[in-house]
């Protein structure tokens, strides 16, 4: 007679799932350029914000540089937002998304990029690499316009 394996309650884990819906009605634009990322990106971002606290999100692309979507990743304060490259990839990895644009504010103004914008740049790009998904641009954003490490010659190769 075969017993039944009954399950010890120490070893009840959780189930994961992955699920993602295109909505039939959403409009997925093409991106062409970094000007259309921003273009992009400021219909989604509360110009209420823009000037006050740093926010970071990421543009999913798919393999027909059409817009799957926009991910909120992080709000800061004034001068710094926490991003969690874990976080970023698995959005990526649930949108099926073969390419993400970073995307972050400065609420000064400023649109430089400084040494932790750049260096988090090559941290995610070579992450991306490793999970066969493109870091394409970094566009860093304000009301008075953006900056785009692409047309700068600042993503790593």
């Amino acid at each position: 007679m075969t017993k039944i394996f009954e399950p010890h309650p120490l070893y009840k884990v959780a189930e994961v799932e992955l699920i993602f819906r295109r909505d039939k009605d959403t409009v997925q634009p093409k991106i062409t350029s970094s000007e259309s990322v921003n273009r992009i990106l400021m219909a989604s971002w509360d110009m209420n914000r823009m000037d006050l606290l740093e926010e970071f999100k990421i543009v999913l692309v798919d393999r027909k540089s059409a817009c799957i979507g926009i991910s909120h990743i992080g709000i800061g304060g004034t001068a710094a937002c926490v991003v969690d490259p874990k976080i970023i990839f698995a959005i990526a990895l649930k949108a099926n998304a073969s390419g993400i644009v970073l995307a972050h504010n400065h609420p000064s103004g400023n649109l430089r990029p400084s040494q932790n914008d750049i260096d988090m740049t090559k941290k995610l790009t070579a992450a991306g690499k490793v999970l066969d998904i493109q870091v394409l641009d970094h566009l860093i954003v304000s009301s008075d316009g953006y900056y785009s490490f692409m047309q700068e010659g600042l993503m790593p190769g």
